[in-house]
């Protein structure tokens, strides 16, 4: 008999079986009540001679598994296939609006540094251009500030501070020198901590990984570096990138420290708020960019599957992860997006497409897509329909594709299962922090017993929604809708198209609301344009937490009194 072998089993089955060919099993065959229950599990009600005939190919397949099993596979080792957002017929549309492109404004030095937390990426531009701040200073600045916030926010993983001194001082040498490579020249930046960076533990938010040293340099870290930027600290994110629970606590929201910031790129979104990162790096599988910059109030840029390098970031799913960015601003994240889009040196996992930061002069005749029924629950937020109407907009209403996409999340699952299959099967999986239904343990479990067929079937049926999805946003030039409430965000996630989510306005408690544009694929340069002057007519993004958000300082232990 073959027990305990259910989730195995039902992979197999769903693989080999044919009922209606099925040859009759050998008399002396005894049937297999784990057979039995893996077909049902699979929908598959197998009779007893189907049973009995199956046992010697499950036994032989189950001989296959466990050779394969002995190889020790690295995170980033890919599967032999690839998705693209780009399916035959499916074209990128050329950029369509003027912009106005990020400038070096005149921008004095503060008598406080720390008055310069808020400051946008082209202001810091402006002083450390014109030497009037060093980016040495800069860095101090926000080291402290991660420092001195972090008891409160749990937003650091680890500082880098030799690191992003020396990067400082060689910035500082290079602008003296009259080397000055752009706007984020300079600029101290955070990394959401499933980036490889030399130096520094990458540790994935987990225990398990806690002293976990790559060394090497993730793409995206190595294009911010090569424009000048300075790492100087490795940041929070939910543990195996779900939710905002990691090793260290949970990662809280500056505007209320009682709330998680959400997640996944939590430490990210958070950093930013407060004040403590000009930006960060993030990455998105479902929603773990846009999420925590709703709930922080942050602008967070999700591009498009594909746009940038995912070498050397952790791998939840090949088909879904992408690598963008949290910052103050829909200017500030094109500035950082310019940087970072595009393949890495030898490495085919991206692609180059059309780019520039900017704000859209004028939106005039631009077709805003409005999904029916998006803001039935969240009317207070139709206001910004009518401020893009004033802008010259027009809207239309369009229906999201028909294909039910979160049923379609077996993908995310399995390709998540399958990425961390050891620790499963090891079971180091009770080591992580969260340990409910719905966390990542029981959910890899789970996925073990997905068959293969399943798997197959949700991603046919993905092809459909990327041709619904297409012919969506043939009829407009992007999608606005409340960040959460619609399934705007899952669709878009699925088919990789690219999304700005932007505060707009405050609830009675005084938190941040959010909207998002979601763009046509490869649409950064519009998606970013429109935002950057939606952004810029409202002033949302300049508001900042007024929590005070410096922890008490301890409490003196007093001796007592001897009896």
């Amino acid at each position: 008999m073959l027990r305990n072998l259910a989730p195995l089993l039902a992979i197999s089955f769903a693989a080999t079986h044919n009922p209606v060919h099925a040859r009759q099993a050998p008399a002396t065959a005894q049937p297999d009540p784990d057979l039995r229950a893996a077909g049902r599990y699979a929908g598959l009600p197998f009779s007893d001679a189907e049973v009995a005939q199956l046992h010697s190919v499950v036994v032989e397949n189950l001989l296959t598994f466990a050779r394969l099993r002995t190889e020790v596979l690295p995170n980033d080792l890919e599967p032999a296939f690839a998705f693209s957002p780009l399916l035959a017929g499916i074209a990128v549309r050329p950029p369509r609006l003027d912009l106005e492109a990020p400038s070096v404004p005149e921008f004095r030095r503060p008598r406080d540094l720390e008055d310069l937390a808020y400051a946008s990426i082209p202001e810091l531009a402006a002083l450390l251009r014109g030497r009037s701040v060093t980016s040495l200073e800069l860095v101090e600045m926000f080291l402290a500030r991660l420092a001195r916030f972090d008891p409160v926010l749990h937003c650091v993983v680890n500082l880098t501070p030799e690191r992003a001194r020396e990067a400082a001082r060689r910035a500082d040498r290079e602008i003296a020198a009259g080397q000055w490579r752009g706007l984020l020249h300079g600029i101290p930046f955070g990394a959401k901590d499933l980036f490889a960076a030399r130096g520094a533990p990458t540790t994935w938010g987990s225990s398990i990984w806690r002293e976990q040293a790559l060394d090497r340099d993730a793409a995206a870290i190595r294009r911010l570096e090569d424009a000048g930027a300075v790492l100087v600290a490795k940041l929070a994110l939910g543990e195996l990138a779900y939710g905002d629970e990691w090793f260290g606590g949970r990662t809280r929201n500056p505007w209320d420290p009682s709330q998680g910031s959400s997640g996944s790129s939590a430490g990210s979104a958070s950093a930013v708020v407060a004040g403590c990162v000009p930006f960060a790096l993030g990455t998105e599988t479902l929603g773990s960019i846009v999420s925590p910059a709703r709930v922080c109030g942050a602008t967070g840029l999700r591009p498009t599957f594909g746009r940038v390098s995912r070498e050397g970031a952790m791998a939840l799913s090949w088909t879904m992860d992408k690598v963008g960015t949290l910052a103050r601003s829909a200017v500030d994240a094109a500035i950082v997006f310019a940087a970072i889009e595009g393949p890495s040196a030898g490495i085919l996992d991206a692609r180059d497409a059309a780019f520039a930061p900017g704000r859209a002069r004028y939106l005039q005749g631009l077709r805003i897509g409005v999904p029916k029924g998006a803001f039935d629950g969240a009317k207070e937020q139709k206001s910004i329909l009518d401020a893009l109407k004033s802008m010259g907009c027009a809207i239309v209403e369009v229906d999201l594709p028909a294909t039910r996409a979160g049923d379609l999340l077996t993908i995310l699952t399995c390709e998540a299962a399958t990425a961390f299959d050891a620790i499963t099967r090891s079971g180091d999986d009770d080591k992580l922090v969260w340990q409910e239904d719905a966390a990542w343990p029981n959910t890899f479990r789970a996925a073990q017993l997905v068959p293969a067929v399943e798997y197959l079937r949700a991603s046919r049926l993905r092809s459909r929604l990327q041709r619904e999805m297409a012919s969506v946003m043939e009829q407009v030039d992007l999608l606005v809708h409340p960040t959460w409430g619609s399934d705007a965000l899952v669709v878009a996630n699925l088919t990789g198209h690219p999304a700005l989510a932007m505060p707009d306005g405050f609830d009675a408690r005084g938190l941040p609301t959010g909207i998002t544009f979601t763009g046509q694929l490869d649409g950064e340069q519009d998606l970013c344009a429109v935002g950057a002057a939606w952004q810029e007519s409202t002033g949302f993004h300049r508001r900042h937490p007024t929590v005070d958000l410096t922890p008490p300082p301890p409490v003196p232990s007093v001796p007592s009194e001897p009896k």
